[in-house]
């Protein structure tokens, strides 16, 4: 292999950017691409320095491969961010919308696509209500399997755990998909939660699938599981009023301590003026 490395001058001062070419084998002429940060931490990808970086460096036009910031991409950046401040002038208040960015129709179409049927009462095509409702994508929770949150050190932010009565439907069903599907309902849909009622979909999920509803079985909230649930919050909320009771006497204690160094030194003054 050759490797060669160089001051990458797209990064802040001290940052290095190694290429690695391989000479033989299968992939002869293939090069990849590193970073080094100044206290020598290697990076492979992208999204692992913007991590590291966090909010100090805007990576949105970087080039990974080529290490330089792509003046298109540069200039897109700043009017999308000229156009948002603008309309957030106007608007005067954040978006807090909170809906998954889940694609509902391929790509390939120039127009949102809805149902049709040859049935003689379709009323599709006359109602407008009904117009708007789209289709939705089966298992689209299955993108997000594999991918996992990192914090600023690159430790795995510990995920939550769902209680035992919650059981995943569907092809490749995992905890972490479930989660996904339970949090897009959540915030997506303000119906109740249920889980799959109809037992047909455990033999054929790609039919009896209701998209309005998470992938896990039918499931019922009792009264232990409230009870518990409530007892969970009340210990939080008992250590959270802990904590800042802690804290409060720190700082008073802290003030205290910051009067009495003054009122010695004052002190002091007077002793040496009447000396």
């Amino acid at each position: 292999m050759e490797r060669k490395r160089w001051e990458c001058s797209a990064l802040p001062q001290g940052w290095k950017r190694e290429e690695v070419t391989r000479k033989s084998g299968l992939s002869a002429g293939k090069s990849d691409v590193y970073y080094y940060s100044p206290s020598g931490k290697k990076f492979r990808s992208k999204p692992q320095l913007a991590r590291y970086l966090g909010n100090s460096m805007d990576l949105s036009s970087f080039d990974f491969r080529t290490g330089k910031m792509l003046m298109s991409k540069l200039n897109k950046n700043r009017q999308r961010l000229r156009y948002d401040a603008n309309n957030q002038a106007k608007a005067g208040k954040p978006d807090l919308n909170t809906s998954l960015p889940v694609r509902q129709t391929a790509s390939i179409f120039k127009q949102p696509v809805t149902k049709v049927t040859n049935h003689p009462s379709n009323k599709v095509k006359t109602d407008p209500q009904k117009a708007i409702d789209q289709p939705r994508q089966l298992f689209w929770e299955k993108k997000l399997s594999g991918l996992n949150a990192f914090d600023i050190a690159e430790e795995l932010v510990k995920t939550m755990e769902l209680p035992k009565g919650l059981q995943g439907v569907g092809p490749g069903c995992t905890d972490e998909t479930l989660l996904s599907a339970i949090a897009s309902a959540l915030h997506t849909s303000t119906a109740p939660i249920t889980g799959q009622l109809s037992a047909a979909v455990e033999k054929n999920p790609g039919v009896w699938l209701n998209t309005s509803q998470p992938l896990c079985k039918a499931f019922m909230v009792t009264d232990e599981d409230i009870r518990k649930q409530e007892e969970l919050v009340y210990n939080v909320r008992k250590k959270l009023e802990e904590a800042l009771m802690a804290d409060m006497l720190a700082h008073v204690e802290e003030a205290s301590c910051d009067g009495d160094t003054v009122k010695e030194e004052g002190d002091e003054t007077e002793d040496m003026e009447d000396v």
